[in-house]
């Protein structure tokens, strides 16, 4: 059966990558939380996705310059919520039913991966005793390398678009994600020109397509077999996943 991921919780509902979103998002049966995480320089990790915060939020900047006082008084747009830290939103995960968490790693504006982040999002991954249910995520080989060094027991899941599988050439890049990772969340153009090629090296229950939020393409991949699709509406996606049961029944 096909599982269904709630994308930056579920952003075309709530706002994305909020603590809002998250428990709304936990109101739904809704197998997986996918979000995002960046490291300040004060050393903190925030739950945010891009890094600069211009499109979420209501001030502009780098995430890595917020202090603390910065990241707690910078509300989220359509939203009377401030950017949650890793913490805050593991602490509402570990209390909450036992839902797998996506957790991305992500680059600051200039697009260099944050030093240590992997082995500081492991650690706070841990401190909650969220490790069995969780997967460090990034479309970084690299960073999922490393991952693997720091925190063995927690699973990963490479994300591939077709900028990062531009210098090795999708195939071998499909291939060396399915070395270091469990899963393997492609995007949903790139898959769709790829699938034979995916489809020879990574197992379809391995496979997730991102990100789904029309009626037609949710139909079209569970129509693949594929065993994850990421949404921005996981509502949606669970209704016409459960239609598509009852029509085989």
């Amino acid at each position: 059966m096909t599982k269904i991921v709630g994308h930056r919780g579920a952003r075309n509902k709530w706002p994305e990558n909020s603590i809002e979103g998250f428990r709304k998002t936990l109101e739904l049966p809704v197998d997986a939380i996918e979000f995002d995480v960046h490291l300040t320089d004060a050393g903190e990790l925030v739950v945010i996705h891009d890094a600069t915060l211009e499109r979420s939020t209501e001030k502009a900047g780098k995430v890595r310059a917020l202090s603390p006082s910065d990241h707690q008084a910078t509300r989220l747009k359509g939203s009377q919520e401030v950017i949650p830290t890793l913490d805050e939103v593991l602490a509402l995960f570990a209390s909450s039913r036992p839902v797998e968490l996506h957790v991305e790693l992500k680059a600051d504006a200039d697009g260099a991966h944050y030093e240590g982040l992997e082995a500081l999002a492991a650690a706070a991954i841990r401190r909650h005793g969220l490790a069995g249910r969780s997967l460090l995520t990034s479309f970084n080989l690299g960073v999922l390398a490393r991952c693997q060094e720091v925190a063995p027991e927690i699973g990963r899941l490479c994300s591939i678009n077709a900028k990062s599988a531009e210098a090795l050439g999708a195939a071998a890049t499909f291939a060396k994600a399915a070395e270091v990772a469990g899963l393997v969340a492609i995007e949903k153009s790139l898959l769709a020109a790829t699938f034979h090629d995916v489809a020879a090296v990574i197992s379809r229950d391995r496979l997730c397509c991102w990100v789904l939020n029309e009626q037609e393409e949710i139909e079209h991949w569970l129509g693949q077999g594929v065993g994850w699709i990421t949404s921005d509406d996981p509502a949606l996606a669970l209704a016409v996943c459960a239609g598509s049961q009852d029509s085989v029944a």
